[in-house]
Formats: structure tokens, sequence, C-alpha cells
């Protein structure tokens, strides 16, 4: 059985469905030794890991777990530790980052994946830049995003929103790119108050709507910001505080993931039986990047895959906890 470093050489390298496949086993069996949580998991679902002979056999650890254990795949010290958002009083969910290495690096390169070198852009961020937020992921994600940018423009706006205008028609004058990256009502409280059209801006916004305005639907949200801002397409982020990768939706709804990165729909009412494209259902994601963790989790959203490999997210169900890192802007 391969270790960890043997491993994690080869997860940003995968290309083909079946060097997916391959990794995946030997993550599943990596973990099943090294995670005692996941280990206790699959036992108390009556199997043993020598039971699993392909991916599609292969258990889904509930994201939920990540509130009430720490879900560690060998024993070390983390580098950081990332909490979920949630309502007041609820426990947070804990992600162990091992190495912020190996999260940067999946960072990174699943964003240069689908928008080239980060240093073509400034990255404006409306998301909170409070001591609450050291714990956040978002928060982690957007600090990166601007320093790797390396553009003196770069930075927090949330407080300064009326700056944003001016600096995108700064960049307008130089023909550079700016990235409005952040939280949805963020985003739609800006578009609302200052409009600044240009044809060299990205609009991704992360969610997090509930709790702060009216609920929207992704696509009447995207309409809105569109109308006020003038861009035909807004896009989207993908991710969740236990996962190490994110996937991205440029338009319609319709999300891609990096190479390292899979969506599997599971039926709602039996965990085990795992749907065909364009059936609706709960979503599972296999993040192989998440090796120190678990790369197998089952999640509380609701959505679909299609037939070209990309995924839509519906909603959640039941009552899970709101997710949303629009539960920052405290």
């Amino acid at each position: 059985m391969k270790e960890r470093n043997e491993i994690v050489k080869n997860i940003f390298s995968v290309t083909t469905g079946e060097e997916f496949s391959h990794l995946a086993m030997d993550i599943f069996f990596y973990q099943a030794r090294q995670n005692s949580i996941y280990r206790s998991y699959i036992n108390n679902l009556g199997k043993s890991p020598d039971m699993i002979k392909e991916p599609g056999e292969i258990p889904f650890l509930p994201a939920s777990f990540f509130k009430t254990h720490q879900v560690k795949s060998g024993c070390f010290q983390s580098d950081a530790v990332f909490n979920t958002s949630g309502t007041t009083g609820n426990h947070p969910g804990r992600h162990y980052i091992r190495s912020l290495t190996l999260y940067e690096e999946s960072l990174r390169k699943g964003f240069e994946y689908f928008y080239g070198d980060i240093t073509d852009y400034c990255v404006i961020a409306l998301i909170p830049e409070s001591s609450g937020s050291l714990n956040s992921s978002l928060f982690y994600m957007a600090t990166k995003l601007i320093k790797w940018s390396g553009n003196r423009l770069s930075g927090f706006y949330r407080d300064s929103m009326n700056r944003i205008a001016d600096t995108i028609q700064r960049l307008k004058g130089k023909k550079e790119k700016a990235l409005i990256f952040g939280v949805s009502y963020a985003i739609l409280d800006y578009a609302e108050k200052f409009s600044c059209p240009s044809e060299n801006l990205i609009v991704i916004e992360t969610g997090g709507m509930k709790g702060r305005r009216k609920e929207l639907t992704r696509e009447d949200l995207h309409n809105k910001i569109g109308e006020k801002l003038k861009i035909d397409n807004v896009h989207s982020e993908y991710g969740m505080t236990e996962l190490m990768s994110q996937a991205y939706s440029k338009n319609g709804g319709r999300f891609y993931s990096p190479p390292w990165m899979r969506i599997v729909i599971r039926d709602m009412y039996d965990p085990f039986e795992y749907l065909p494209a364009g059936k609706s259902g709960a979503i599972n994601i296999i993040d192989l990047a998440n090796i120190d963790s678990c790369s197998f989790i089952e999640t509380s959203d609701l959505g679909k895959t299609n037939d070209d490999g990309t995924f839509e997210v519906l909603g959640r169900f039941d009552h899970s906890d709101l997710r949303g890192c629009s539960l920052l802007m405290e």
C-alpha cells in the first residue's frame, strides 16, 4: 500500500479518469488505515476496506462528522484549523490542515486551471477582514489570491466599496483585469450602489445570501448583478471548509471541477445508490487533495451532474445548518 508522500506527488498530475480512479483507491486504503474515524465509520456500515474493489464502492463520510470529531488521516500537528460557518450557538465543523503548502497548491492550481495566471488580475475581495475570520478558509483563500496577484491595488474592499469603481476605472485605463471575489450579498450591495462597467471585469460570487437579504435563486442573483454592472456573465465558486479544492462556474450555473476533484450524486433515500447524469440528488465529493482528512465527503447539498462532466448545485435539504460565508459578515 502506498504511503502519503508517494501519493501526494501524483495528486495534481491526474489527467485521465483511469489515473483518478487508481489514485482514489490508493487514498482510500491509506485513509482507511490512518483515519480512525473514517475506519470506524466503514466498519459500522458492515464493511471492511478489503471489500472495496473500485471507486464506486468507496463509502463517503458525512460532513457532519467534522463537527463532532477530529477527522485526521495520520498523526500530525496542524498548520491551521479552518472552522465552518454556522448559526449562532451551533458547534462549528473543523478542518485540521496538516499542510498549508498543499492547500495553497490546490487553491492556486485550481484557480489557474480555469482562469489563467493569477498575476494577470487585480483581486478585489468583498469578504470580511476581521480577526474573527482568521479561521475561515474563504478569508485565507482571498488573502492568498491577493498576495499572489502581486498587484498593488489588490486588497479587501468590503469596508470601502466606494473605492472599487475608482480602482476598476484605473485598471481599465491600463487594460488590466479586475477580479471581484466575495460573498453574494456583498457583491449585490456593491452592484446596486456603485456601477463601473468594464470589459476586463470578472465577478466570482462564493455564495452567502441566507439570513442577510431576500433569498434569490442563483439565476436571479446573477441577472441582478450582471444588469447593474453591465457584464454578460457572473461566475461562481463552489467549495466547503471540509475540502481542499474548489470548483468554478463561468456561465449558467454549471460548475467545472479541477482534474483531482469529482462529484457523485447519491439518491436522497438510499445513500449507497448513485444516480446517472441528469438525475437530481445529494452531492458527494471526491477531493484527492484532501488526503490528510477524508477525500470522500457526503454533503447536504442538492445537485445533479451533466453529460459534459459539469455539475449543478440546486440547494440544500433537511434542516442543515446555514452554510454560507455570508454568516461571517457580522
